[in-house]
């Protein structure tokens, strides 16, 4: 399956719509030009200013610096320049409905602040770093569970904002807003905790992971702590039966008029690009796979740039499979001796599945079908056709997630399955 390359796109592009791929590949670029949670603003209204503000001093803020010398800025590590297209990613959050999508998603925030004054004892009296602060809302439960200071970092306008609402709390004294990215931003110390809400759809969407390495890597002490602490990707193949019936067989009869020719493109439109919506177990035809864990203490930015994962499944009904899901978890734990990973892996019915060590200890914030929604929702990858597949039938291939390399925020989906 071959989505096109323009941005906002949503259906199709072409004069003729493209042949569907052969049996059992498909190549998706998800290369719409929008942010995880909203359609973006125009991009061409994005600042292009570099320069780091500290909120609370804006008033008394003296001109920028100018720009070290090229050797210099050479000298400087894991500082990725900034693009166009992040300009545009940081514009699209100064949208207030993005926030407040994210803060009616009761359990991402409910997790979120249970985490925050579950672990009180290793934030109060901290330094914390929250990354990607948004509105400020992590920062605030932070400081409320007793942190001795925090730094709210956010490249977005919407920093202006968050400023201003750590003022009309009372926090002034405790929380510091920094206007820019963490690559650019400076903290003049280590910092006990590194807390951010940074995953996309399919968690890897939007790679703001890679801001939370790079915060890590430059101010986290050792023995720190990350919230979240780790973070897993399945997938597994579905059925949807209703979603296929109102996208294409809708056409076969309307109003009593065969619209059969619409189906090549009805199918096109609806399935070129994966779709972010809510499903249920009853959709999930086998046991999940673990597509990637993901480590906060250890994980590499260079790790994020592809991932392959091997997969088998086992189907546990007689249906048609429409295509594969994904979702994700992230867990919030805080290290004994030192950061390991919490989770083993073993075989159930073909597929990896995952066992906590210590799972009445662990607060996990998921994103499952068969969890309470969220604004996350799952992801899902269509086929143009369904398969029929009998019971216990194997399904297996490979998946590879890889960075868009024209804008690393965008992710290639490389499906294979027999």
């Amino acid at each position: 399956m071959f989505l096109n390359d323009n941005n906002n796109t949503n259906g199709y592009n072409h004069h003729q719509p493209p042949s569907p791929p052969p049996p059992g590949m498909l190549q998706t670029h998800s290369h719409h030009d929008r942010a995880r949670r909203g359609t973006r603003r125009s991009r061409a209204s994005a600042s292009t200013s570099n320069s780091i503000v500290r909120v609370s001093d804006t008033e008394q803020q003296p001109p920028p610096p100018p720009p070290p010398p090229q050797d210099q800025q050479q000298q400087q590590p894991n500082r990725s320049p900034c693009t166009d297209y992040d300009m545009a990613y940081f514009h699209s959050y100064a949208h207030l409905g993005i926030h407040q999508e994210m803060i009616k998603d009761r359990v991402r925030t409910e997790t979120y602040r249970e985490a925050i004054m579950r672990h009180q004892d290793s934030i109060a009296g901290k330094v914390v770093v929250d990354v990607g602060c948004g509105t400020g809302i992590l920062s605030i439960f932070c400081a409320q569970a007793g942190a001795k200071r925090v730094y709210a970092v956010d490249a977005s306008d919407i920093a202006l904002q968050a400023n201003e609402v750590v003022k009309a709390n009372n926090l002034s004294d405790v929380i510091i807003v920094l206007h820019g990215r963490v690559e650019d931003v400076e903290i003049d110390e280590e910092v006990d905790v590194i807390i951010s809400e940074w995953m996309g759809y399919m968690l890897l969407y939007e790679s703001m992971l890679g801001s939370v390495i790079t915060a890590r890597d430059r101010w986290l002490k050792p023995g720190g702590l990350i919230f979240p602490s780790s973070a897993t990707l399945y997938m597994a193949p579905v059925t949807h039966t209703d979603r296929y019936s109102d996208s294409v067989d809708f056409w076969r009869n309307v109003y009593g008029i065969d619209m059969s020719a619409m189906l090549s493109l009805a199918k096109q439109c609806a399935f070129e690009e994966p779709s972010v919506e809510t499903i249920t177990g009853e959709n999930v035809l086998t046991w999940p796979h673990v597509v990637k864990y993901l480590d906060s203490y250890n994980v590499t930015i260079s790790e994020l740039e592809s991932v392959t994962s091997k997969f088998k499944f086992n189907s546990m009904m007689r249906a048609p499979l429409h295509g594969f899901a994904f979702w994700f978890d992230v867990e919030f734990n805080v290290p004994t001796v030192a950061p390991t990973s919490v989770i083993e892996s073993h075989q159930v019915n073909g597929s990896l599945r995952k066992r906590r060590t210590n799972p009445s200890e662990t607060l996990v914030l998921s994103t499952a079908p068969e969890d309470p929604p969220t604004h996350w929702q799952q992801t899902l990858v269509y086929f143009y056709d369904p398969i029929e597949l009998e019971q216990d039938q194997v399904i297996e291939g490979l998946v590879t997630l890889t960075q868009s390399k024209e804008n690393a925020r965008f992710m290639n989906i490389h499906l294979e399955y027999t």
